[in-house]
């Protein structure tokens, strides 16, 4: 079988283990997804959109969120990206319209563009070198990247129209991936590749950003007839992604050793952009403190006269004096937020761009977040990026976000939120193979929903080329060819968009300290907190979590007692953990109910759904279609989620990454048992349609009429989605 090898940049690493592989368990049945066979159905959600885009005018940030037309309005959504072969990320005109429609029938009503100041053509198989995908904007044959390709700019005008017509919104990543090449004129660029941190302080860097961003924004659209910057339909312009230079500093990325041949195992800056970076730094210190304070700061570093004060490398933050350690962490925070305020106002008041803008966002949960919020808390929206077990940045992988509630994304995610500012999840996933991963988009919607949180966009979501396209998961974040997450998406979009899951009733702040913020980026790595140090993980489980201020009086010590189960406010989500049984989350709304995790083992029922199931791990879901409550819909979606895999795909001796990926088709674990349908009012017949990869029929399941409610069985016909009909 193919082993699969694939380049990718920034959030897409691809990691294998060199772990000799195990055997599989026996096959199981293959299912399919194919978009560009499926057509409306009643399985669809696209009624949750206001289609076009844009027609109520432009998104809002009103009183701390989103408004659209005066009312709240929230963004589920994926990103668009094209890594894996035969799929682009600006695609073909037909394939525009068909991916457009399908994304509309998902519930998507946004999705973030990311890469788009990437090459022309981008390779796609390592092993292979002529092998080209159209990938970004920037024309490839040039001696520099001033320039975009007129084709691309088409596919992506085209594109946009089609999402417009569909109800979907657009978020305008603006640097992500650009590798400068000779002709730019950039010190370094073939050594700095995406210039991260770079783009904060190196003039020229500076100035090739605010180009780009005129010509992306003032570029007229000829299908929809208006420019990006007058377009309502873009309702964010992302000025940077995942790009901090606390970040650098606090990773101990400012060692300056990126010279010609020299080991790459890091990021780092050229001597050059030290040299830059410790200039400004020392002109800084001499114009914010006074000659005596500066002379203290020097005494501390130990210097010769005219010795410029150096950078504290990481190991030197425990042991350097208070003095000199606030004055550099307050440069860095200056240099950031100075530069996304200039941005911001260079893309509002010189293009006229009327969209929401977003800084840069959190996304590294193993440092302190609070500091990079100094920064982006001028902005219009605060954004954060969070995966459970990333491949590139988790060893032990493959275990069940149920069974560890306290270090959950949903907690992660809840220390980025600031009073007053919408706040979106632009990137987010349970990356493949895990094999627990049917429990990510039902969790993340529901908690996303209690939080209030104004946006989710999940990575990434990767079109693909008619007559070309296999039914193969090409990577560890596609979700495109994934049968499982494809049928949860308009569960999620029921969830989080339709206000299914109710906010929570009580809101817990968090403020800090100036001193709290500084000495977080110094505590050892076992002490980082996600909160204010002793802050309890469960409260962001039972209610509603963010921060009122910064460099303000800190907040008292908070007390919880962590129960079992951890208990929304609200009543509707409740977290078991348990050593013996395994974690499981049960959402017990009037439209929505599910069953997450180990379900045989708990024995756990909602108010409208009960299950007895073969499978030691699974995700239930029951959403009424029609909007009316569970009691009395006529027309519900059931979604089975269990293991998913490639086919002929193999683990490593860890069972924690793929050893051999495999190919087409995909295939599902079908959950195999009964399901109950519950407290439903006048019930005279159940009629379940279990539904293909295109959401065609498979078939019909009379339901029983019990004592306790309408049973009937599933799993004899793989599905991972069933169409169920009631007659009242």
């Amino acid at each position: 079988m193919m082993k699969r090898s694939l380049t990718a940049i920034g959030s897409a690493l691809f990691l294998l283990s060199i772990i000799p592989a195990t055997a599989q368990h026996p096959p199981l049945p293959a299912y399919p997804v194919d978009h560009f066979a499926r057509v409306d159905s009643a399985a669809d959600v696209r009624f949750l959109l206001d289609a076009p885009a844009g027609k109520h005018g432009f998104v809002q940030s009103v009183d701390g969120h989103l408004t659209l037309d005066g009312k709240r309005f929230r963004m589920w959504g994926v990103n668009i990206t094209g890594w894996t072969k035969d799929s682009a990320l600006l695609p073909p005109k037909k394939e525009s319209e068909i991916f457009a429609s399908e994304l509309a029938r998902l519930g998507v009503n946004c999705v973030r563009f990311q890469f788009l100041d990437l090459p022309d053509k981008q390779q796609v198989r390592a092993d292979v070198p002529t092998t080209y995908t159209p990938a970004g904007l920037i024309d490839d044959t040039r001696d520099d990247t001033r320039s975009m390709n007129p084709e691309q700019l088409d596919r992506m005008d085209y594109f946009i129209a089609q999402l417009k017509t569909n109800g979907i919104y657009v978020d305008f990543n603006l640097n992500v991936g650009r590798v400068y090449k000779k002709g730019d004129g950039v010190t370094g660029y073939d050594l700095i590749g995406n210039a991260k941190t770079v783009t904060y302080f190196d003039p020229r860097v500076i100035e090739l950003q605010k180009e780009y961003a005129r010509q992306l924004l003032t570029h007229l659209n000829p299908y929809t007839k208006t420019e990006y910057r007058n377009e309502p339909a873009i309702a964010i312009v992302e000025i940077l992604n995942e790009n901090s230079v606390l970040e650098f500093w606090q990773r101990n990325w400012f060692r300056g050793d990126l010279k010609p041949g020299a080991p790459r195992t890091q990021l780092d800056l050229t001597p050059y952009h030290k040299d830059l970076l410790t200039r400004d730094y020392n002109q800084s210190l001499t114009a914010t403190y006074p000659a005596a304070k500066l002379a203290d700061i020097r005494a501390q570093s130990h210097l010769k006269p005219g010795e410029p004060i150096p950078l504290l490398r990481k190991p030197q933050f425990a042991e350097a004096p208070k003095d000199r350690f606030y004055a550099e962490a307050a440069f860095y925070t200056q240099l950031e937020a100075r530069f996304l305020e200039q941005m911001q106002s260079y893309l509002k008041q010189t293009l006229g761009v009327k969209s929401l803008v977003i800084g840069t966002n959190d996304h590294t949960y193993f440092i302190p977040g609070m500091p990079l919020l100094r920064s982006t808390m001028h902005q219009d929206i605060i954004d954060a990026h969070v995966y459970w077990q990333h491949p590139a940045i988790s060893g032990r992988r493959n275990t069940p976000m149920v069974n560890d509630p306290l270090h959950s994304i949903l907690v992660k995610l809840t220390r980025s939120t600031l009073a007053g500012k919408p706040f979106t999840v632009s990137e987010v996933n349970e990356p493949y193979p895990n094999e627990y991963g049917s429990e990510f988009i039902p969790l993340l919607a529901a908690y996303g929903a209690f939080q209030d949180w104004d946006g989710i966009m999940i990575y990434s979501f990767e079109a693909k080329l008619i007559g070309k396209w296999e039914p193969v998961v090409g990577d560890h974040f596609d979700i495109s060819q994934d049968p499982v997450k494809i049928a949860q998406m308009p569960v999620g979009a029921m969830l989080f968009l339709r206000h299914d899951v109710q906010t929570a009733k009580q809101t817990i702040a968090r403020t800090y300290s100036t001193e709290q913020i500084d000495e977080s980026m110094r505590l050892p790595q076992s002490e980082d907190p996600y909160y204010t140090p002793g802050f309890p993980l469960s409260l962001p489980l039972e209610h509603a979590s963010r921060i009122q201020c910064l460099d303000c009086q800190p907040t008292a010590k908070f007390t919880d007692e962590v129960t079992n189960p951890i208990q929304s406010d609200t009543g509707e989500l409740a977290w078991w953990n348990s050593e013996q049984k395994g974690g499981l989350v049960s959402i017990d709304t009037a439209r929505t109910s599910a069953l997450v995790g180990f379900v045989k083992q708990n024995g756990i029922a909602t108010s409208h759904l009960a299950a007895d199931i073969e499978n030691d791990f699974c995700a239930l879901t029951l959403s009424s279609l029609d909007g009316e409550p569970l009691v009395r819909s006529a027309t519900m979606l059931l979604t089975t989620g269990g293991k998913v895999e490639n086919s002929g795909a193999v683990w490593n001796a860890r069972r924690a990454n793929s050893e051999v990926w495999g190919d087409a088709p995909t295939r599902i674990e079908p959950i195999k048992g009964w399901i109950l349908l519950r407290q439903l009012d006048g019930v005279v017949g159940v009629t379940i349609t279990p539904l293909d990869g295109a959401a065609r029929p498979l078939g019909k399941i009379q339901g029983r009429m019990l004592e306790s409610g309408w049973e009937f069985p599933i799993g004899d016909i793989p599905a991972t989605s069933y169409l169920i009909r009631i007659t009242h």
